[in-house]
């Protein structure tokens, strides 16, 4: 497991516990972590420091950044106690602490006991590589944060310095020294009033961010619980469906009992329909396989002429206006990208598949542009275009912008393609105004990372 230490500090007085929460939260700054995350490990350190302080005297302290067994960076802290810990364990003073961390344990480094806790980094974090990680190490040496401690410190040396030019002067020194013992015991009673209100506030966001923990917990369950159910119903949905389909295509088969002209229509309109629900209840599962988190992105190399070259030869078999052109530009060689071809090619057709159903007179075009280590692909036609307030709400499930435009459809085609766009680490975007089209653009790094 590979490991890189950032910084180093001790804990040894009560003031310390300052230091240590302010460059915790600089170091998860700087390592990329969302601000939540920054404040949540910050507290969580502020709260062990003060036990450990009181508890054993203090503790050294080390922020690294570590692998996970995963392949994932995590921050780690190290608090490595000055003398043992009773019995060698840890219990944290409030149990709400052991929430706010991925990790919190005591582990034996070099035959010294340590209390560890982490934090995985986000995926969507810059990469940390070890170019990386020395220009943080040198950043956060060269940030030291002031003190209490050193500001008397200077005005100690600034007095020193005036004994030294107004030795004659004893009265006005006696005067002077007074006045500084004043501003010391003001000094010390404002700190000890901030030590504790820091003390009850940490205490109270200790708890605030547990019960926040506890709701997102029930946030994730209950959308685990979704998509179960949409998965569960779409599957023994299809079967009955399915079904349906092949005993109206019996039924409309010129082997079979000839039918009469209402008949046939009436047929005709079972089958319709229940096409019309086995796409639905596809759509569906498909959504609860992402959601679920069930599809895994397999990336290699791929070329996106033949990605195109496939949707042109498809696309055109699909039912459009007769003054609707469908243009599928060539990319400029070399054109290739790291990502998932299938899912790359479902994401773009069925955003074509969009534009083709939307726009009556015009184009549908989709073409391929490199600029800064990424692919933009964009998807424009010249249909009735999308109001910006409506923008992101054609991204929800079973949405459907209104208008004399709007045609058949489940509105699980756009949140299903962002869904796919985000698991191969791109974005979905939409531009459009109405009257002037739209143009989707899918964005996606050259590399895959």
């Amino acid at each position: 497991m590979n490991t890189a230490a950032l910084l180093r500090m001790v804990l040894r007085v009560e003031q310390d516990i300052f230091v240590v929460r302010q460059r915790g939260r600089e170091v998860a700054a700087a390592v990329g972590l969302e601000h939540q995350d920054q404040v949540r490990i910050a507290t969580a350190l502020s709260e062990i420091a003060r036990d450990l302080l009181r508890a054993v005297g203090g503790a050294d302290v080390v922020f690294a950044v570590a692998d996970t067994a995963d392949g994932r960076r995590q921050l780690r802290v190290d608090l490595a106690p000055v003398t043992p810990l009773p019995d060698g364990r840890y219990q944290p003073h409030s149990a709400a602490v052991a929430r706010l961390v991925d990790t919190l344990s005591v582990v034996t480094v070099e035959g010294d006991t340590v209390v560890r806790m982490s934090r995985r980094v986000p995926p969507t974090a810059q990469a940390l590589t070890p170019e990386r990680l020395a220009e943080l190490r040198v950043q956060l040496a060269e940030s030291a944060p002031g003190t209490a401690e050193e500001e008397l410190a200077t005005q100690n040396s600034q007095l020193i310095i005036a004994l030294d030019e107004v030795r004659s002067q004893r009265d006005e020194l006696a005067q002077l020294n007074e006045e500084l013992e004043q501003t010391n015991r003001g000094v010390l009673a404002l700190y000890h009033q901030l030590t504790d209100e820091l003390e009850a506030t940490n205490r109270g966001v200790v708890a605030l961010y547990a019960e926040l923990d506890e709701k997102s917990a029930q946030l994730r369950a209950a959308s685990e619980s979704k998509s179960r159910f949409l998965a569960n119903v779409s599957h023994e949905l299809r079967a009955p469906v399915t079904a349906t389909i092949g005993l109206a295509r019996l039924l409309g088969d010129p082997a079979s009992d000839p039918l009469t002209a209402e008949q046939e229509r009436q047929v005709g309109l079972i089958r319709a329909s229940a096409s019309d629900l086995l796409t639905l209840v596809n759509e569906l599962l498909d959504l609860a396989k992402a959601e679920s988190g069930r599809i895994d992105p397999e990336l290699t190399e791929v070329d996106l002429r033949a990605v195109f070259g496939q949707l042109r030869g498809t696309l055109r078999a699909l039912p459009s206006g007769p003054e609707v052109e469908l243009v599928v530009e060539e990319p400029a060689a070399p054109a290739t990208v790291r990502t998932d071809e299938v899912l790359l090619a479902q994401v773009l057709r069925n955003l074509l598949h969009n534009g083709l159903k939307f726009t009556t007179r015009g184009e549908v075009r989709l073409r391929a542009q490199r600029g800064d280590g990424n692919w933009r692909l964009s998807v424009s036609d010249t249909g009735p275009g999308i109001p910006a307030e409506l923008h992101e709400r054609v991204f929800e499930e079973f949405y459907q912008a209104p208008g004399p435009s709007r045609v058949g459809g489940t509105g699980l085609g756009l949140p299903y393609a962002r869904r796919l766009v985000t698991l191969l680490g791109g974005t979905l975007e939409l531009a459009s105004e109405p009257g002037r089209g739209s143009t989707f653009t899918v964005s996606l790094p050259a590399d895959g990372t």
